[in-house]
């Protein structure tokens, strides 16, 4: 069962990119960068001041969007449509973090972190889907196109004192990659997560929201426990000091969907987050193999036999 990401991508001279989140950060660096090419941008924000820095160009719409908002989803790709016809790039950047206790969170609080962090994700996705299969094509480019979903190394591995946000970032990764096995190979789209490790952002500053009710005493007692370690961590800017700069992350996105290549599934950027995720994974390959027995104790081996199909050519 082959998926659209084993085949190569090559991206439209005069690409239209749509960006979610460009007040700041990732996407405010990835607007700019994408501001000095030939490619068309659609940079959004809740607040249109914020993309006041942009140039003002035939080629940049700059856009209010609340993912929240199916309505003002609908209203921004209206706006996009009418003014370039397509959309050949998305990348959902929109999001923030909730920092705590997992026992003193309340339900509006996390439920309102999934509405940002996946639900306008999907919210937004789904319409464009259907943009870049019958419409890119008819409207001066390839059918097709590629949807950048901006995940993290948190969308890999579970951290302390952020349960919520990685709840929502692998609930990001694991809609992303489904979605992408839909895609039948010829509808030429292509669905990547991207995860960052640390990146000098608001996400450890103003984007980052605590718990509203404080921390838990049973938690915050002591500073050897892991979320205190954590947080103090993230508090201290001489331990931010050797985070990417966005700029760089947005250099690596523009070479990733303009290098003419195969978009995998994941993206790991920065040397924390490659190194982080290559440890777990060696990690889990050792795990298997210490419960192999246990494992393969249940069922029969036909049982993989009988999922051939699933695997990618």
């Amino acid at each position: 069962m082959d998926a659209s990401n084993t085949k190569p991508y090559h991206l439209p001279a005069d690409a239209v990119w749509f960006i979610t989140g460009c007040s700041s950060g990732i996407g405010h660096s990835l607007s700019q960068h994408l501001a000095r090419t030939p490619h068309r941008l659609v940079a959004t924000a809740r607040k249109p001041a914020s993309l006041s820095t942009l140039p003002t160009s035939p080629n940049i719409l700059k856009l209010g969007l609340d993912v929240t908002s199916l309505p003002s989803i609908q209203s921004a790709i209206t706006a996009t449509l009418t003014q370039f016809g397509r959309i050949d790039v998305l990348v959902n950047n929109a999001g923030y973090t909730l920092e705590g206790d997992t026992e003193v969170a309340s339900d509006e609080e996390s439920r309102a972190l999934f509405d940002t962090n996946f639900w306008g994700m999907v919210n937004l996705t789904k319409p464009v889907l259907g943009i870049m299969r019958e419409e890119n094509s008819r409207n001066g480019g390839a059918r097709g196109g590629v949807i950048l979903n901006i995940s993290s190394l948190g969308g890999f591995i579970g951290f302390p004192g952020s349960a919520f946000y990685h709840a929502s970032k692998f609930a990001m990764e694991g809609w992303t990659e489904s979605v992408a096995k839909e895609m039948p190979a010829e509808w030429n789209i292509h669905l990547c997560n991207i995860e960052p490790g640390g990146v000098k952002t608001n996400y450890a500053t103003s984007s980052a929201k605590m718990m509203a009710n404080g921390r838990h005493p049973a938690y915050a007692a002591d500073p050897s426990y892991p979320t205190n370690m954590l947080l103090g961590y993230k508090s201290r800017p001489e331990s931010r000091s050797s985070w990417a700069e966005p700029e760089a992350v947005a250099g690596a996105l523009y070479r990733l969907v303009s290098r003419g290549e195969r978009i995998p599934i994941r993206v790991p950027l920065g040397a924390d987050s490659y190194g982080m995720i290559s440890m777990e994974v060696e990690k889990i390959r050792r795990e298997l193999e210490e419960l192999k027995e246990i494992s393969l104790s249940v069922g029969e081996a036909k049982q993989l036999d009988s999922i051939a199909f699933l695997r990618k050519a």
